[in-house]
């Protein structure tokens, strides 16, 4: 039995992913967390670890730029800051988020793959900007978003510590 490599997909290097080690100059890493799909609902996690040795503030949502194929700006789906017309339960409030080093907070996508009229989305990126000035981060969550043009967003929460 052997594996095969379905797909590969490359970010620009001053975009990609910290991957474990030293912390990056922004003391953050941003990741994408678990995934969950089920009777066309999509749902990814995004996952923000302060690595840095100062605290970090989070107020809102993360800001996302989708991007295509070809890492080219897609405009025709609209980024809802909550569930939307998508689904109910994903509309809490933004609330502030205070980070102490090691702490980690996570945000969600969410979406329909539903298909009716028209040629369905698939956004291979998305640039994830935690706050506003914060250095973007490119994630490849591989979005199928169907053809309703809709993608939510939830507001950063701090993670339960077990």
């Amino acid at each position: 039995m052997g594996v095969r490599i379905a797909k590969v997909r490359s970010v620009p290097a001053d975009e990609a992913p910290a991957p474990a080690g030293p912390c990056p100059p922004s003391g953050i890493r941003i990741s994408l967390g678990n995934a969950d799909a089920a009777l066309g609902l999509r749902v990814v996690g995004l996952r923000l670890e302060n690595c840095s040795t100062r605290d970090y503030r989070l107020d809102g949502y993360p800001q996302l730029q989708l991007l295509d194929e070809d890492r080219k700006p897609v405009t025709s789906v609209e980024v809802l800051h909550g569930g939307g017309s998508i689904v109910t339960g994903f509309d809490d409030p933004p609330r502030p988020v205070t980070l102490q080093p090691g702490q980690s907070a996570s945000a969600g996508l969410m979406w329909r793959n539903t298909v009716t009229a028209g040629t369905p989305v698939n956004l291979p990126y998305v640039r994830v900007t935690a706050k506003a000035g914060a250095p973007p981060v490119m994630v490849t969550p591989e979005l199928d978003l169907g053809t309703t043009g809709e993608l939510g967003v939830s507001p950063w929460k701090k993670d339960e510590v077990p």
